[in-house]
Formats: structure tokens, sequence, C-alpha cells
């Protein structure tokens, strides 16, 4: 067994900074009032992750990337038609990786349509004044009764994928995600590139997603 870098240093800080900043979202939309200050704050910047991963997706290391986990519809049905019995996946396996894909695209339309979302209270998105009224009252339905439910149940999904691997196939898939390695039988395994070389890019990339969000507040606003 050797240890083979899988997950690239901006990929695990993308995960769990994700993690906090749906978490903080979930209670500051639960306690509202002043707390809705730093909801906004935390979606700013859960967009900006998000778009981070997007283009981290194509330049990042080899499992980071889309190419690496995307499963063809041959693939996916052999995962499926193996009933869990198959050998451990390197990166995602294939219902892991449309879980990521989906995990995704709702957390960017969460976002996006609370941006846009007016509660008639307190809470108003900053590209309400931007759209039409009926837009509006789309996007916090949408918001507040659609995307809101899917992320929720994702995200036990995604609990409970964990857990299954854990228990029933004795497999952590935690500890990579924290470390950044797995221990694999076979050393002809393609590493991840992890250097400090990769990692200024991926700063970059970050600050150019913060500053593409920051952007569109300065020009809502």
């Amino acid at each position: 067994m050797k240890r083979i870098r899988i997950w690239d240093l901006p990929t695990r800080l993308f995960h769990w900074s994700l993690v906090c900043c749906v978490l903080g979202l979930v209670i500051t939309a639960n306690i509202a009032g002043n707390a809705m200050i730093w909801h906004f704050r935390l979606g700013y910047f859960v967009v900006t992750l998000v778009l981070f991963r997007l283009a981290w997706g194509f330049i990042g290391g080899y499992w980071s990337r889309f190419s690496s986990f995307l499963p063809s519809p041959s693939s996916l049905f052999k995962y499926l038609s193996d009933k869990g019995d198959s050998a451990p996946s390197t990166g995602h396996n294939p219902l892991g990786a449309l879980s990521v894909m989906a995990l995704l695209f709702f957390l960017l339309a969460q976002v996006t349509t609370g941006l846009m979302s007016d509660d008639e209270i307190a809470a108003t998105g900053p590209l309400v004044n931007k759209i039409p009224p009926e837009w509006v009252s789309l996007a916090t339905f949408i918001h507040t009764e659609v995307t809101k439910l899917v992320l929720i149940f994702l995200v036990v999904l995604h609990i409970a994928a964990i857990l299954w691997h854990h228990f029933k196939k004795g497999e952590n898939l935690v500890a990579p995600m924290v470390s950044g390695d797995k221990l694999c039988a076979d050393s002809g395994i393609r590493r991840s590139r992890d250097t400090w070389l990769s990692r200024l890019l991926a700063i970059a990339v970050l600050l150019l997603c913060g500053t593409a969000v920051n952007l569109l507040l300065r020009w809502a606003n």
C-alpha cells in the first residue's frame, strides 16, 4: 500500500470552507434579524467558492478535475449493477461525482436566487431593484421553498453515503479529504498536482472569483 496524494490542498480547503459556510447560512437564516447581515455575507462567499470550484474543476489537481470523475452512462450503469460491491474508487465514484455536480448546481441556484429574493420584512437581496417584481417573487419562492429543500436532501444523502461507505465497505472518505492522501495498492495511480505553485494559482483564481462577485455587488448598489 502506498500513500498517494488524491485531493490537493485548494480542493480540501474549498470543501471544509463550504461546510462551514452552509452551516452558518442555516444558523443565520433561522436566527434572522441582525444575523441576516452575516447570512448575506456568507452567501457572497459561497458564490465565490462555487465559482472557484467550477474553475478548479478544469485546472486543479488531477482528481479534482471534472474530466477525471464525471461518469459515462456505461460506468454509471456498471457501478449501479455492482450494487456497491465494486472496488473503492480512487477519486469520486460515479454516484459521488453526480452528487458533487448536483450540490454545486443547487448551491449556485440557491445563492443566485438569494441575491434576488425579498422576504418583504427585513431581508432584501442586492439584485432586487435590478429585476422585474415577478422575477423577485419567483426567485424568493425558489430560494425558500425549492432549492433549500433540495440542498437539505442532498446534504443528508451525502452524509448517509459517507456513513454507508464507512460501516458497510470499511472505506473512510473523510480522512483523505483532511490529509489529501489515500492508501492505494496500485503504485501506478496518478497523483494530483499539489505544489506551492498550484496553490498560488488557486489563490489567484479565488481572488478573481471574489473580485467578480464584488463587482456584481457594486453594480447592484
